[in-house]
């Protein structure tokens, strides 16, 4: 029976992964291409934003900081060592490290290879040597923070019925740092668009490794 529901688990999340990363392709396509979704860069990047004091702005840099890589993953090794440490099992800490792996190398190769500028340089162009697209704070966010979720809901036994709001959680935080970006002009729209939609393939795609391989670790 638990066998069923794990490979139910792993093919529903296979197929998922499959459709972020066709939505992260379709973005790429866009920005390389100069789509209509480029128009749209553009028209959010003019917008007028208006000017906030040194505490507001304070808040917002550390809002933005919750994307950041270094934070991110500092926060999921030591909460994955934590929880490997309590529960005698080396899959917390082997997960984190796959998830951080799996993000760095995709996000930091499509990075190099497409070398779009900064919102901030008022000119938007691929293949010059920039790191905008797609957006590591944003695919850190929801990657980074949703396997720390992850982590939680399986593998220790008094989270299990928390699993909503670790999801709320998590969206939370990823929308802020998206919201956050765009009001500080950081990145393009397309920029975090492209960047869930891989943040999200990853994580769908590591938790369908996760119920591929079996573990007495976790709670089913």
């Amino acid at each position: 029976m638990q066998t069923t529901i794990r490979r139910a688990q792993m093919n529903r999340a296979f197929r998922w992964a499959a459709l972020l990363f066709a939505g992260f392709l379709i973005v790429t396509q866009q920005v390389m291409g100069e789509g209509p979704l480029i128009d749209f860069d553009a028209w959010v990047a003019r917008g007028k934003r208006p000017k906030v004091g040194h505490l507001l702005e304070f808040a917002l840099k550390k809002i933005d900081n919750l994307g950041l890589r270094g934070l991110t993953a500092t926060v999921l090794i030591i909460a994955a060592v934590i929880v490997s440490r309590r529960y005698r099992s080396w899959r917390p800490l082997n997960l984190a490290f796959l998830s951080l792996l799996a993000l760095n190398g995709v996000v930091g190769i499509s990075k190099l290879a497409i070398g779009r500028t900064k919102p901030r340089l008022n000119i938007d162009l691929v293949k010059a040597g920039g790191l905008s697209y797609p957006s590591g704070h944003a695919s850190n966010a929801l990657l980074t923070w949703g396997m720390l979720a992850y982590i939680a809901y399986r593998y220790t036994h008094h989270a299990a019925r928390h699993g909503t709001a670790l999801a709320v959680s998590v969206a939370t935080i990823t929308l802020s740092v998206c919201i956050v970006s765009l009001f500080r002009n950081t990145h393009w729209f397309s920029d975090l668009l492209g960047g869930l939609f891989v943040g999200g393939s990853l994580l769908v795609l590591i938790i369908a490794i996760d119920r591929f391989v079996p573990s007495d670790s976790q709670r089913s």
